[in-house]
């Protein structure tokens, strides 16, 4: 038998409306986004042979495959967390690297914001006391708390300031400032996050991410179908993806995420150091997720994290290695598990179709390089990708 191997690109991305959508459902979100990253990438959805999706449902790939007018013969449930779209990305790519697949697309959506302000809990995570959980249950856990616990081990064990992780949420509202998708574009200072209202030890209000709805989509295609894409292509590289502990107590320390792993393996596999990526997509649920995922994937050397931080190097305006330029999930939005949202960011950065808030080299080049680093649970998976122009 011949061994296929494929070149993948990402052929088309969207968002569906996102923040505030009290009229959308679930599902209508998704198919927004699917449709508008179709769309993007001048293709019919007859091309479409393979599809992700998580969150949504019992059945989530068949019932919203259905929804969407798809009868896929490759499908990916995968579902850990907020890394769930980076390692559905990984699959998706191996899939049609191998010939299994010509073009997958991976949609989420979620009405996390509308379900609250209508007394909705449906959207909610939902950790029971089964399993290794039971053990935790008991002592009032939350996954607020678990993030906290993490933050002040690290402030413990390297010094790490609560000004340095202020620093993170600043930075990211001055991104999302130059993006008119944020929910959340007023300028913020370091007194103002720190004086905010405590959620869990240390984090105030600034520390965690916003609550909206919204959708995303992504397409993934082999090189032959990218050909006839009305977008310049955007190359999976290199993915990785590693899952750490469930329980806090199987967490063999609170400083090191399963970043560390997925993201030395993406890079590895695309063959460039970090030391070359341009801009950086990084999971940002709380301000402590910002900071250990750059140490962890090798921006700079472990406990370095706070220092790394300051001084506006994570700006799109004027920062060594902007991160989070849509805002990310501290202030552009957040409906759940936002992983997809990275992709579809760091694709339109390469593409060179973000607006004010566009990276550029020196000379006014482009970036050529970028990276999409997803965290799920309480740093308990991750998934990796390398994204090249």
């Amino acid at each position: 038998m011949t061994r296929v191997r494929r070149n993948v690109a990402v052929a088309g991305v969207a968002l569906s409306d996102c923040g505030r959508v009290p009229d959308a459902t679930p599902y209508a979100l998704h198919a927004q986004a699917a449709r508008r990253a179709l769309a993007d990438a001048g293709l019919d959805r007859s091309l479409v042979d393979g599809f992700a999706s998580a969150g949504l449902g019992t059945l989530a790939p068949v019932e919203v495959a259905e929804y969407l007018g798809l009868r896929p013969t490759w499908v990916d449930s995968t579902s850990v967390g907020g890394s769930t779209w980076e390692v559905m990305a990984a699959h998706a790519a191996d899939a049609i690297a191998a010939g299994r697949a010509r073009a997958v697309l991976l949609v989420y959506g979620s009405t996390a914001r509308s379900d609250i302000k209508a007394g909705r809990r449906t959207g909610e995570l939902s950790f029971g006391t089964r399993g290794p959980l039971q053990f935790e249950a008991p002592y009032g856990h939350t996954l607020i708390a678990k993030y906290a616990m993490a933050a002040r081990r690290h402030m413990i064990e390297y010094g790490t300031t609560i000004e340095q992780l202020a620093e993170v949420a600043v930075q990211a509202r001055a991104n999302a400032a130059l993006n008119p998708e944020a929910m959340f574009r007023a300028p913020v200072t370091v007194d103002e996050v720190l004086a905010g209202p405590l959620i869990a030890d240390p984090f105030t209000k600034l520390h965690c991410c916003v609550r909206s709805d919204g959708g995303a989509a992504v397409l993934l295609a082999a090189e032959e179908v990218v050909r006839d894409c009305r977008t310049t292509p955007v190359w999976v590289l290199g993915t990785g993806e590693h899952v750490s502990h469930a329980a806090m107590s199987e967490w063999p320390d609170f400083t090191v995420s399963p970043a560390a792993v997925s993201g030395r393996l993406a890079f590895e596999r695309a063959g460039v150091r970090p030391a070359e990526i341009e801009l950086a997509e990084i999971y940002d649920a709380f301000t402590y997720m910002t900071l250990v995922t750059l140490e962890d994937l090798g921006f700079c050397a472990k406990g370095e994290g706070g220092a790394f931080v300051e001084k506006g190097r994570l700006l799109v305006r004027g920062g060594e290695l902007p991160v989070n330029t849509d805002g990310g999930g501290l202030s552009a939005q957040h409906p759940g598990m936002r992983g997809l949202f990275l992709l579809v960011e760091a694709v339109r950065q390469l593409r060179g179709e973000a607006g004010a808030r566009q990276v550029r080299r020196a000379g006014g080049q482009l970036p050529a390089l970028a990276v999409a680093s997803g965290t799920g649970g309480w740093f308990c998976s991750s998934g990796t990708v390398v994204l090249g122009r």
